[in-house]
């Protein structure tokens, strides 16, 4: 289980985008990178495609960013927090903030 999820706020610790604050767009758990919203940008050279209504030239696009580097915004403190598990009464199990305890889903 990843500790970080599609709409999530993240903070990156560290690379070039060090400090910034974005929103997890994807999550791709075989490589355990994700692609978050604004942040790590890169330059795409595109041919153009008129069947799939493409035009060509050079396009700015988000590249993954190591889950190792990215670190959850809690919604209530609004502040970077590790994640815990815990199993709630009802048998679900819930990421929730360390040190804080609030659940983040």
């Amino acid at each position: 289980m990843l500790h970080i999820r599609k709409n999530d706020k993240v903070l990156v610790r560290s690379g070039k985008e060090r400090g910034k604050i974005g929103k997890v767009l994807r999550v791709f758990p075989q490589s355990n990178r994700a692609i978050v919203e604004g942040l790590n940008m890169i330059k795409r050279h595109t041919r153009p495609n008129p069947q799939r209504n493409i035009k060509g030239g050079i396009v700015e696009k988000e590249a993954p960013i190591h889950l190792s580097n990215l670190m959850v915004i809690s919604p209530e403190s609004n502040r970077p927090v590790r994640v815990g598990y815990t199993v709630l009464s009802d048998g679900r199990k819930v990421r929730v903030a360390r040190p804080g305890g609030e659940t983040l889903d």
